[in-house]
This record gives structure tokens, sequence and C-alpha cells, in this order.
């Protein structure tokens, strides 16, 4: 089953997409869930809008994001090598969530990021002994209809031995407009395997990573700006209800806004938002962000939870065009 249609199988060749047919399928006209080997599809009259993956690297993510302008919106690398783009941190994975530090282990990081840096075997063996995974358990509910795509998962943290550290239960929304594309990704953390330490770490959020030719470092007029009117490279490791990162792709002026939600883990979240263009909501990051802040290590004690929420808008335009300061306070009231 081919479920890239018209011209996106010249704009993104994406080997999951083009498995056998699918095991289930939700939705109509408007959106569709498709059940893959790999994951779920969600296609949007037909065409591709995303793919959610549990079987690539050490974690789920959501590959490749085609926005309004029926392009590709995320970094297509480690997935897949496409001309012109960076091949850097070959675990940032389109968009997903890691954290450096739960319980002594690395879910940010993957194998291959160790491989291919120079590491002797001793490095390399101690980096693999802190290597952790994030495991999919489970699909809680899938869910498709003319106005939203809906999927509820549930996750396993893992140590390097296999053993369990947490758990989470993620709860991911997708809506469409002519302009927008609109992904709520809400995750509740839960010590569901005895009480578990959180460290304060500068890797660690929910993230995406841009596309390229849209980073700053890049200079073709990439810039960023968070809602406290703080611009580019200024917006490291600052606490802001939204950040937005916009800058010309496939001819077109495009952005991706990230918005904090005011009931998230707190909100206002520290930004570890980089101008080569990894793009990351950390509420875990504040010593390791800003030396002056205090260090927010925290232990999660046995059975109890805590939620963070946030709202994706892939855009036209800047943020001014998008109206993001209006959208955040939409979604705050929600």
């Amino acid at each position: 089953m081919n479920h890239l249609k018209t011209n996106l199988a010249q704009i993104v060749s994406f080997p999951l997409v083009a498995l056998a047919a699918a095991q289930f399928s939700f939705g109509g006209e408007g959106f569709t869930i498709e059940e893959t080997p790999s994951g779920l599809t969600v296609n949007y009259d037909g065409e591709l809008v995303t793919n959610y993956v549990i079987d690539q690297g050490n974690k789920p993510y959501l590959y490749p994001l085609i926005g309004p302008t029926g392009v590709p919106m995320t970094r297509a690398y480690p997935m897949e090598k496409v001309e012109g783009e960076q091949y850097d941190h070959p675990h940032h994975r389109s968009i997903y969530f890691g954290h450096q530090n739960v319980g002594g282990f690395d879910t940010w990081l993957e194998l291959r990021s160790g491989t291919e840096r120079d590491y002797d075997k001793e490095r390399l063996d101690r980096f693999k002994k802190k290597l952790g995974r994030t495991i999919h358990r489970s699909f809680k509910k899938v869910d498709a209809n003319e106005k939203r795509a809906l999927i509820v998962t549930t996750n396993d943290y893992l140590g390097s031995g296999g053993e369990p550290l947490m758990s989470d239960e993620r709860t991911i929304v997708i809506r469409k407009t002519n302009s927008k594309v609109i992904v709520d990704f809400d995750i509740e953390f839960i010590a569901s395997y005895g009480d578990i330490e959180i460290g304060d770490i500068k890797d660690a959020g929910l993230s995406v990573r841009i596309p390229s030719y849209m980073a700053l470092k890049e200079g073709n007029g990439g810039s960023i700006i968070n809602s406290e009117g703080i611009r580019d490279g200024d917006t490291w490791s600052k606490r802001a209800a939204w950040v937005d990162y916009h800058g010309p792709l496939e001819g077109k002026h495009v952005g991706i806004a990230i918005l904090n939600h005011p009931s998230s883990f707190r909100h206002p979240t520290p930004w570890h938002v980089r101008d080569y263009g990894l793009f990351t909501a950390n509420p875990f990051g504040f010593n390791s962000l800003d030396e002056s802040r205090e260090d927010k290590t925290f232990t999660l004690a046995d059975g109890t939870r805590f939620l963070m929420r946030h709202r994706i808008i892939f855009h036209k335009g800047d943020e001014k065009q998008a109206k993001i300061a209006e959208a955040f306070e939409s979604y705050a009231k929600q």
C-alpha cells in the first residue's frame, strides 16, 4: 500500500510508509490512521501527515511532519540522508521526547550517538552502560475523524540492562487548517516501578529538529523569537510561554511554534533552542542551562506522576502572520 500520493513521493522517500496492508484503520473523510509494522501512519484526505514510529532508534518519534505548504517540516536525518541537510546528532529524530538522566540512564542519546564518535573501547563501553531506552508498550486509544487524529500510547523507560525505571502515557492530537498543522503533545510521567530520580540536565525535553535550511546559523533568513520578545541566540536557556522558529523552506516562509501550557510541569519552561536547528522545551534544565539557577534534580515518588503539555504549530509565515501570541492565549484557556 502506498500512502504517499501526488508529488509527496518526490518530497520524501520514507520506507516505513510503503509497507504491506494495514492491520487496522480508523477514520473516513479528513483524518485516517493506519497501523503498520513500525507503528501508525496518519493521513489527511489520503495525503501523509506523519508517522508515529515505535521500532527505530531507542525511543518513539513522529516523522516526517508534512506542513501546511505540503513539504516536510522536520529534518530527515538520521532516518534518511537528504542532500543539503546537516548530518549531526543522529539522536535528534524529528519530533521526540528524551531525557539524559532518568535514574542514571540516558534516553536522549542512542547507540549511534556513541558509535559515530571517536571513542576508544573503554569509553564506548561506559557510554553503553548509561544508555537507556523508551519502549512502546501499547496503543491505548487510536481514533480519527474529519476534524482530528488521536493517538494515546503507553511507554516504559528502561535502563541498559532492561530494568524498568518509570512509564509514561502520551496523548497526541493532530489537527489541520489551510495555514497550520497543529500537534497537541501531552506526556504524563508515572513512577510505576518505585521512586525514580530525574536529573537537572541540558539534554532533555520535547524536541523538534527543524529543517536544516531554516536554521539560524545557516544564514538563509531563519529567526527565533519567544513570548518575551527575546530573539535568536539569546532565547537559549530563557524561560518563556512559547518560542517560534521560522524561516524560508522550499520557496515559502514557514515556522514552527511550541507553546507551553500554563498547567504544564514547571511552566514557563526553559528552552534548549539552538542556532543549528535543535528546538527543545526543557522543564528539567535549570542549573544545567544557567548556573545562576538552582539545581532542580528531584525524586518522583512511587505511584506519583506529573504532566508536560505542549502544542506544536507548523504554520505559514512568521510568528506575527501566524498569530502565535493569540494562539497561545486560546491554548492557555483550554
